[in-house]
């Protein structure tokens, strides 16, 4: 049992070169500081001028706008997760109606409560953009270098401390310490990938529609078409069960019609 489990951690350990969810954790997470950054600078900018012109009317429009902006950038980044990180995040509605007014729809943005998380989740997505961009090409810079002095050893000055790289032994050596940093790099990046994805899924997803398939909405139609149904099925239960009662009570009546027919005394 515990040669079992030592076989299997390694192979955990060691497998995530090889796995491809390892590699699109990792564009993920080079793409969060590009969008991060540019997902702060059109908030702030739009959100800063709809207030500050909120007192006169051209300042309304543009608070509106900005909201169905972020509410479709918060679905591409709900989308984008779904992709890279390949977890399953409840839809942003509890469910879809169709044929809505725009005030209908835009009360329906306000009321959201995914409308203010995924406002929430852009925000967060530029501070945290930037630190996984820092851990993520400190680890890849050094793991490079690493693996890489076996072929500049001898013509760069290499130390570690006070020790110094002077044979090809050593450099070796070195190597397999980058290539070990390496794998134990791509460990990190996954755990930060998956916080990320605990983000969006908590942020991007409606509590509501958590047992929700995507392509499973409720319309409008739907309901009505639901409602004819069971008014049909009514109607047709009421007439079912009266039919059985005439013929109950036609037969009770030939019965005692039977009866006194073959008894002459009554």
């Amino acid at each position: 049992m515990v040669e079992k489990d030592m076989k299997s951690m390694i192979r955990d350990f060691f497998g995530v070169v090889t796995r491809k969810q390892t590699y699109l954790n990792l564009t993920y997470l080079l793409f969060s500081f590009p969008l991060g950054t540019a997902y702060f600078i059109f908030l702030v900018t739009g959100l800063s001028m709809g207030l500050s012109l909120s007192i006169t009317l051209i300042g309304i429009p543009i608070l509106i706008l900005m909201l169905v902006a972020w509410w479709e950038l918060a679905s591409f980044e709900r989308q984008l997760a779904i992709w890279l990180l390949g977890i399953d995040i409840p839809p942003m509605e509890s469910q879809k109606v169709t044929n809505q007014k725009m005030t209908e729809k835009l009360k329906g943005y306000i009321i959201n409560p995914v409308t203010w998380k995924g406002l929430v989740f852009l925000f967060i997505k530029f501070p945290l953009g930037i630190f996984t961009l820092i851990v993520s090409f400190t680890l890849i810079a050094l793991t490079i270098a690493l693996i890489g002095v076996p072929l500049i050893y001898k013509t760069n000055y290499i130390n570690f401390g006070s020790y110094q790289v002077e044979s090809i032994g050593v450099a070796l050596m070195v190597m397999a310490g980058g290539l070990l940093l390496g794998i134990i790099s791509l460990h990190i990046m996954n755990a930060l990938a998956k916080v990320s994805g605990i983000l969006a899924y908590h942020l991007l997803g409606s509590t509501w529609s958590a047992s929700i398939d995507e392509n499973d909405y409720t319309y409008i139609d739907d309901v009505e078409m639901e409602d004819v149904e069971i008014e049909d099925d009514i109607k047709e239960e009421t007439s079912d069960a009266t039919m059985e009662t005439t013929v109950k009570a036609t037969g009770s009546k030939e019965d005692a019609a039977d009866r006194a027919e073959s008894d002459p005394q009554n």
